[in-house]
């Protein structure tokens, strides 16, 4: 993109999903954001989870919007399936209750562009005013920002998220750790980049706030569990001794 913001002759489209379930209060706002960003081509993608409230007619009211409509498979899911459907060659996902800044695709797209051996991007966050975030979310080591790096700012190559799989469908929480755990094991390269770029907002509903009473019961110690299970299934026998 040039100082004027006209993208390049090859700039390639991006796919912005927005995976939602009952969420009217909130997807409109999600969804302009979407449509607000700097970055062209862009793709929004809205893929609706069983909602059986407004969210289908709020999301066809947007011209610029394409939509899917599933049975109710959970957050992991709908992200895959927004993965199959993308036709971007990149890919960013948006949850229904945020909001994305004018730039974040500028930012992170382009950061792609210029490295080539970064195979996924991450950035910052800001925390609206609204209600208060989950009590257990802390502020991150390096820039301070409340609730850390968001690990849903990842935007990544369309065929790389393929390859991996994409969401571990089993997992309600803790499902985007996991696939950061699985890029890392395939030495894929992922960097910060230290911009705000997603708005945050905190209200009950929020899926981070579902934290199973039992910690042993925490989905990211199964995705851990995975990982050290696939790392056994790859280690080489130990050599016989001669």
């Amino acid at each position: 993109m040039d100082a004027a913001g006209t993208p390049a002759v090859d700039v390639p489209l991006v796919t912005m999903v927005i995976p939602v379930f009952n969420g009217e209060r909130t997807l409109a706002r999600a969804i302009e954001s979407a449509l607000a960003q700097l970055y062209e081509p862009l793709e929004v993608l809205v893929v609706d989870d069983g909602s059986t409230d407004a969210s289908a007619e709020i999301a066809r009211s947007f011209e610029r919007v394409r939509y899917v409509h599933q049975q109710n498979r959970g957050p992991s899911a709908a992200r895959n399936r927004g993965l199959v459907e993308a036709r971007g060659e990149y890919v960013a996902f948006l949850d229904a209750d945020d909001e994305a800044l004018p730039e974040r695709m500028t930012l992170q797209v382009g950061y792609l562009l210029e490295n080539p051996e970064v195979g996924c991007t991450l950035a910052r966050q800001e925390v609206a005013d609204g209600g208060p975030p989950p009590e257990w979310i802390g502020r991150d080591p390096t820039f301070g920002d409340l609730a850390g790096i968001p690990l849903m700012t990842l935007v990544a190559r369309r065929s790389t998220l393929l390859e991996l799989g994409g969401f571990d469908e089993s997992l309600r929480i803790a499902e985007d750790r996991d696939l950061l755990v699985r890029m890392r094991e395939r030495g894929i390269q992922i960097e910060v980049i230290p911009k705000v770029v997603l708005r945050r907002h905190f209200h009950g509903g929020n899926l981070s706030f579902d934290r199973p009473a039992d910690p042993n019961e925490h989905p990211l110690l199964r995705s851990l569990k995975a990982k050290l299970d696939r790392q056994r299934e790859t280690a080489q026998p130990p050599e016989e001794p001669r």
